[in-house]
């Protein structure tokens, strides 16, 4: 029983120490999707200002800073030098793009991604896994495709050449809000569902550390106990029981006749 114990301590303390780095990764995942839900809904005030004040001037300035910012953010490593977004391939920058101009050459943005389709989880428990990675993929599709339209537009129609906004470059950046408010809520929602994780591996932390009070108790009471005392105790008890036990069998052979005749 003891190195049953001590056994199923050893494998709650590894499951703690798996459970404590999930959590610093949901932590800094919860600052990147807020900070990536951020940056959707700049682009879409940029948009919104563009189509407002009749000026494209600088909005391709604002656009290259969004991509820049999101891209960094999506190739962000953890303490241990491993891509975070990722999936399992851990090694492998996930996004494969390193300038708008990159971005906007390429076929489809889904070759902007490098990542892997596994998500990163833990076991906190026998038989019990929470998965916890997001893949930039997942995050960072509809911004980057968002990016990509905005620029393949102005490729063709130039927003900074001016005087103010034609017809068609009104129309197509009114239509681009309503894809930025898109991306901002998908992002919000992600952010939500990181957070719902959070939660559960929080709850798995609190019942770890319940196991782990539980097992160091039952393991100094055997291991800390005072021999010394302990044998009398020991020895008393047995007397005692074996008392008990006597009078317990001596109870079950009393009949009517012995009581009668101990009377006599």
């Amino acid at each position: 029983m003891l190195t049953a114990t001590i056994a199923a301590n050893a494998r709650n303390a590894a499951y703690a120490n798996a459970t404590e780095f999930a959590v610093t990764q949901t932590e800094m995942q919860d600052t990147q999707l807020t900070s990536l839900a951020a940056l959707a809904a700049q682009l879409k005030k940029s948009v919104s200002d563009a189509v407002v004040n009749n000026d494209g001037s600088t909005l391709m300035v604002q656009v290259q800073s969004i991509f820049d910012q999101a891209s960094a953010i999506l190739n962000s490593k953890d303490s241990n030098g491993a891509y975070i977004y990722s999936g399992a391939k851990t090694d492998t920058a996930p996004v494969t793009v390193n300038s708008l101009a990159a971005l906007q050459a390429l076929p489809s943005v889904a070759t902007a991604f490098a990542n892997g389709d596994i998500k990163k989880s833990v076991q906190v428990g026998d038989g019990v896994t929470v998965a916890y990675g997001i893949t930039a993929s997942d995050i960072g599709t509809g911004l980057m495709q968002a990016l990509k339209d905005i620029t393949n537009y102005d490729l063709g129609s130039s927003f900074a050449a001016g005087p103010g906004l034609n017809a068609g470059q009104t129309t197509f950046l009114t239509n681009a809000i309503a894809t930025t408010v898109t991306v901002a809520t998908d992002l919000t929602a992600a952010t939500a569902a990181n957070g719902y994780v959070a939660n559960r591996l929080a709850d798995a932390q609190s019942q770890q550390t319940s196991m782990n009070t539980l097992y160091k108790g039952f393991v100094s009471n055997i291991q800390d106990t005072d021999m010394a005392d302990a044998a009398p105790q020991l020895s008393l008890n047995q007397t005692q029981l074996q008392a008990a036990l006597q009078v317990t069998a001596g109870l079950h052979q009393l009949s009517l006749l012995n009581f009668i005749g101990s009377g006599g």
